[in-house]
């Protein structure tokens, strides 16, 4: 049976003869999947279940030299191309149909140079191998809140996580990157190398070539840090969060803490008291001593009575895993949809908690991260990311387990996100938007780049001028 993958102007391109088809798969030292091989059905799942696709091959590269190839084969026959990391693009991103996958998830290599405090990290890796290794040494880069969560996809697009006010975005520690260009050739991007390019890289998306290797610079934090986790009942919400925002706005960098409104699944090891319950969540980590994170995260346990404190101090890898048996890879549709907010009033909690009481899913999660610290230390123009100045961000994480009721939750966070927009800024967060909120027509990208997205466009046209890498966050060559 012959190969045969999409092409961009939507035709086929063939490999149809045993010689093709085998010279095909000796040029990779990886494993090249074709739908009729065994493994490729594990193969081309990812995180978010709503993406069910079957892409014509899937390369899974050994290493930079795959990447070249897989690369080269994608812009010699003008190939329709995905670039997956972690697989975790709540966009659908990392998947296609028909279409090539060049997939990095067995490069996950992590180096930590602890003398200098900079780490190196494979394209495929994801923030759970990070925090391994880093860790292990008593350093961190800034990830996300999720450890399976990929290294490069969420670092390309901001990263914002539980030490982001304290150190910034996962981006913002980003020193170097070494990429693979639409034309094959692999390239550094550096302070010293090509600067323009590592100011696209840092927040601009996979806009511009496959990403093989990135350097971080590390900072010192943990291994025990404290988290506090205070779970409170869904009828004291209102109560509940305007007291965490008051409190919220006198805290230190070194806290990181978020508002959340979810039911708690009946799952073994959780306080029965919270199984099956809609309650609100406020979460912190303290991004120094243990002992002084306690005292300083004190009052989040003090907010009204909780149904169950799970406040301790712990291994920051774990706290980084503490989420992850609930976004398990396939299982969850999702549809993701944010905002940042200009400030938090009582008008906006009371919109936030009353979506929160009528959320179609009990999977959905409304999330109010809180910014500033850090993040905001960063010029607007000084990276490619483009929102710094905001306190707190609205995100509506549209999450359950049905198909057939895909179109109903979707409206259901578009319809959400509308009514909130009177609380905005007028900006949004990538990573966090939906399969269909992306596009150069949608408005999004202005809303995620500002006045960037020129700056982006001139980067686009100059490293992928036929737009091979469209597959993301597009930005149209300018």
């Amino acid at each position: 049976m012959a190969i045969e993958i999409r092409t961009l102007d939507g035709g086929t391109f063939a490999v149809d003869s045993a010689e093709g088809e085998a010279e095909l798969r000796m040029t990779f030292r990886g494993r090249v999947l074709a739908p009729v091989d065994a493994g490729y059905d594990e193969a081309r799942l990812v995180f978010n279940g709503m993406f069910d696709k079957r892409p014509g091959l899937i390369i899974q590269c050994s290493g930079v030299a795959d990447v070249v190839d897989a690369v080269t084969l994608a812009n010699t026959h003008q190939l329709v191309t995905a670039v997956r990391g972690g697989g975790h693009s709540i966009a659908g991103f990392s998947t296609c149909d028909g279409g090539l996958v060049i997939d990095l998830s067995t490069m996950r290599g992590v180096w930590v140079d602890e003398e200098r405090r900079i780490v190196r990290v494979e394209g495929g890796a994801t923030w759970g191998d990070v925090d391994r290794e880093t860790q292990r040494v008593g350093l961190v880069v800034p990830g996300g809140v999720i450890s399976t969560t990929g290294v490069s996809g969420l670092t390309l697009g901001g990263g914002l996580g539980w030490v982001h006010r304290k150190f910034g975005l996962s981006c913002d520690s980003l020193r170097a990157v070494d990429l693979v260009l639409a034309d094959g050739r692999l390239v550094r991007a550096s302070e010293s190398e090509n600067a323009e390019l590592l100011w696209g890289l840092r927040g601009g998306g996979g806009n511009f070539g496959v990403v093989t290797a990135m350097e971080f610079d590390a900072h010192p934090m943990g291994p025990i840090v404290m988290d506090a986790t205070v779970v409170y009942p869904i009828d004291t919400a209102n109560t509940v969060v305007r007291a965490w925002r008051d409190w919220a706005l006198t805290v230190p960098d070194e806290v990181t803490t978020r508002a959340l409104i979810w039911t708690f699944p009946a799952a073994e090891g959780l306080p029965p008291a919270i199984h099956d319950q809609e309650v609100v969540i406020i979460a912190s980590v303290y991004a120094g001593d243990a002992d002084e994170g306690e005292r300083v995260l004190g009052p989040t346990r003090e907010l009204g009575t909780p149904l169950a404190d799970l406040s301790m101090q712990a291994p920051f890898r774990f706290v980084q895993a503490g989420f992850d048996p609930f976004f398990a890879k396939g299982v969850l549709s999702s549809y993701w949809k944010s905002l940042y907010m200009a400030a938090l009033t009582d008008e906006a909690i009371d919109f936030v908690v009353k979506v929160g009481t009528e959320r179609l899913s009990p999977l959905t999660l409304i999330h109010i991260p809180m910014m500033g610290g850090a993040v905001s230390s960063v010029g607007a123009a000084d990276t490619a990311f483009g929102e710094r100045s905001a306190p707190f961000m609205l995100s509506i994480d549209g999450n359950w387990t049905d198909r057939s009721d895909d179109a109903r939750q979707i409206a259901w966070v578009r319809e959400v996100i509308a009514g909130a927009e009177r609380f905005g800024t007028g900006q949004t967060y990538l990573n966090f938007s939906g399969a269909d909120d992306g596009g150069p027509e949608s408005g999004a990208l202005a809303a995620a780049f500002g006045a960037n997205l020129k700056r982006l466009q001139v980067l686009k046209e100059k490293y992928d001028p036929t737009n091979l890498f469209r597959l993301n966050n597009n930005i149209t060559p300018g």
